[in-house]
């Protein structure tokens, strides 16, 4: 099993920026996929940006041109940068991790709070 742990959320006022933090457990070369996700009390759980093992990115129409996806390898952990933060941006925010073979794992989640 890929343990993942979030972390770095926390209260942020509009317009601010938080960076994410999602430390994997396994070599990230391994992965097929890494991602964030973000879910809304009462809504489905919803991908705002994903990382493929080659690199390429992929962003939600919602988040693209402000939140900006990446990893350290060397440090086996994924980061999603928010800027321009707004309100509708408040959710909890989950790593998701794909495996060669389909084996899917997801961290607890960071709670993310924009204030207006």
């Amino acid at each position: 099993q890929v343990q993942l742990a979030e972390s770095w959320g926390g209260l942020v006022q509009a317009g601010g920026s938080l960076r994410l933090s999602c430390a994997v457990s396994a070599t990230i070369f391994n992965l097929k996929f890494m991602a964030w996700y973000r879910q809304v009390e009462g809504k489905p759980r919803e991908r705002v940006a994903r990382i493929s093992t080659d690199g390429s990115t992929n962003y939600d129409d919602s988040i693209a041109g402000r939140f900006t996806i990446s990893r350290d390898k060397a440090k086996n952990t994924l980061y999603l940068q928010m800027n321009s933060l707004k309100p509708e941006d408040t959710a909890v925010y989950y790593c998701y991790a794909e495996r060669w073979g389909g084996i899917i794992d997801w961290g607890k989640g960071t709670l993310v709070t924009v204030s207006s």
